[in-house]
């Protein structure tokens, strides 16, 4: 992979750590390659994570270039490509309030209009599964059925997108969702959803923004 691509990578990752999504080296990013993914690896702090770390691995996750081990969840990873041509980038955080969230094994219905950025009426919890296995790998990428973010139960966040930023910023979008719906919640008020009606002509006006896609 080129150099700008290795930087993007190393740049997402150290920033979603600045904004404590990735407490005690948890959570890991990757974008696709011509024959695999390249991951962030295992066990490293990310402030001191350089370009040389990062792993590239084949489809199935077999190391291809890179000295240190690829992230635990690289199962994760590999699945959700195989799964969904149409990801070019994977992120996975364990953000507070929206892994608080997914402890309670509850996902977050359509309660404001920016949950369509996540591919649906709603963003789902996974089954759970032990962290780094199979089992959470197939867990994630069946919450995300039609959808492209989804919470992994007990665990954190899962998201893609066709660019490493948009995948990014929908992870960064589902923890500003769960801030909102935890607050709402704690008020002691019960959420209006909006109507498959109204989350269509969310779609539509997304549509129109190039929001979608």
């Amino acid at each position: 992979m080129s150099k700008a691509v290795r930087a993007e990578l190393i740049a997402a990752a150290q920033s979603l750590d600045g904004l404590g999504f990735m407490p005690s080296k948890s959570g890991n990013l990757s974008v696709r390659t011509r024959h695999g993914f390249l991951i962030t690896p295992s066990a490293l702090p990310y402030a001191e994570t350089t370009p040389a770390d990062l792993v590239e691995c084949d489809a199935d996750g077999a190391v291809l270039k890179g000295k240190r081990k690829p992230s635990s969840e690289w199962r994760l990873h590999a699945e959700l490509y195989k799964a969904r041509p149409e990801a070019q980038a994977v992120v996975h955080t364990h953000s507070p309030l929206a892994t608080a969230l997914s402890c309670a094994r509850q996902g977050l219905p359509p309660f404001h209009y920016m949950i369509v950025m996540g591919g649906g009426g709603d963003i789902r919890c996974s089954r759970y599964a032990t962290f780094g296995t199979q089992a959470l790998a197939e867990a994630g990428v069946e919450a995300l059925a039609g959808r492209k973010a989804a919470l992994l139960a007990n665990h954190g966040v899962l998201a893609f997108g066709r660019t490493l930023a948009g995948a990014k910023a929908l992870a960064m979008e589902v923890e500003n969702l769960a801030r909102e719906y935890l607050t709402l919640l704690s008020a002691g008020l019960a959420p209006v959803l909006l109507t498959p009606a109204e989350l269509e002509e969310v779609v539509a006006q997304f549509g129109g923004y190039g929001r979608l896609g």
